[in-house]
Formats: C-alpha cells, structure tokens, sequence
C-alpha cells in the first residue's frame, strides 16, 4: 500500500523564472527557514535553463507534535533530504528520503506556463513498509509534505515578486 500527493503551486511569472528560481540556492534556503528547520545544506549543480539540474536539500527537522507511535520511529529530530534530478527546465523528478528509517517517496514535479502564469504540479508516492503503522506514518509524512510545498509556494510568491 502506499499514499499519493499531488499539490499544485501557482506562481504570477513565466516558467524561466520560476525555473531559475528553482534552481537558486538562496530561494532554497529561504524555504527551509520558512518551514523552521534546525540545520540544512543546499547543494545545486547543472543550470536550469540548460535541463540539466540536480538539487539536494538535506534538512533537519524537530520531530515536536509528531505522534507518539512516530516518534518512536524516528527520534527527537528528523533528517529529511530532497534530492531532484530536472532533465528540462520544466520537468523533474523527485526522491525525498528519511536516511536510516524504512520509506520510500518519490514521483515529479512538472511546471506549464499559461498565459504568463506558471503551475508547478508536484506528484509524490509514499510507502513506508511498516507491518500495522506504514499507513498511518504514510498519512503523517504526506500531511508534513504537504505543509512543506505550500511553505514552498508562500515563499516563492514572495520570492518572485521581488
């Protein structure tokens, strides 16, 4: 069994800009401070108007008001790394991993543009292979996921308008 996420983000700018934003490890940063992380590193390599981009953003997060049958899972804090692979300026796929815990996240984010408006669409798989609780903690992650892209969105919107 497994989960599926699908949010669409909305931004006011053509798709070069919201890919360049992507690929700006300023922007990055600034989301992780949005979400309140504890620690983080950015790393981003390739251009994003090339098609050739890989991003990783490996973030600690403090596991406080996750459930107690969570937590015993996964600890005071929670080390969460993103890693996306753009083979196009609007085509990526994406792999989030929990390291050392049992999970597995992973689907695209896909950006269009109409009308000078760009809609990013971001499709995620999660399974945790967990006898009796993968389901629930797979609820869990899918909800801290999507907190975490409309943190995203909120920043970029602000970012963008810049």
């Amino acid at each position: 069994m497994s989960k599926r996420l699908t949010h669409v983000l909305t931004y006011d700018a053509p798709l070069a800009a919201v890919a360049a934003m992507l690929a700006d490890p300023a922007f990055r940063e600034q989301v992780c401070d949005a979400q309140g992380v504890l620690r983080h590193t950015v790393t981003i390599e390739g251009d994003a108007a090339d098609g050739d981009l890989e991003v990783t953003v490996d973030q600690v997060q403090a596991a406080s008001g996750i459930p107690s049958f969570a937590k015993k899972f996964v600890g005071d804090e929670i080390n969460v790394v993103q890693t996306e692979s753009w083979s196009s300026p609007g085509a990526g796929d994406i792999r989030v991993t929990i390291p050392g815990k049992p999970g597995d996240m992973s689907g695209t984010a896909r950006l269009t543009e109409s009308g000078g408006t760009t809609t990013e669409t971001v499709t995620l798989d999660i399974k945790v292979g967990i006898p009796l609780v993968g389901g629930k903690i797979e609820g869990l992650v899918a909800d801290l996921l999507l907190k975490a892209l409309k943190a995203e969105n909120r920043v970029g919107r602000d970012y963008l308008s810049r």
